[in-house]
């Protein structure tokens, strides 16, 4: 089971706290939307912002996030890799 969150309503005058909890959910701007694991403490953010945010829950899972490397780490990958490469020609 997943949850489907959106943000429908503007976050203008929250307070700090639940300017945080909506980041944490990864809702950025208003209408945006995500599809994440039903576990209490999902349900316990959603909770903090109920009047700011919509969820119900859909079938299936909620995607995995791939985590990506830093650009810098990226960049530097690539370097060797063009580096190696130009050592072998």
């Amino acid at each position: 089971m997943a949850l489907k969150v959106k943000l429908t309503k503007s976050s203008a005058g929250s307070s700090v706290d639940q300017l945080a909890t909506i980041a944490s959910l990864g809702l950025k701007k208003f209408g945006s939307e995500r599809i994440l694991q039903d576990t209490p403490t999902v349900r316990g953010l959603v909770n903090k912002v109920r009047h700011l945010v919509t969820a119900e829950t859909v079938q299936g899972d909620a995607p995995k996030v791939a985590r990506r490397k830093p650009r810098k780490i990226r960049a530097r990958d690539a370097a060797r890799a063009r580096q190696a490469q130009a050592s072998k020609a």
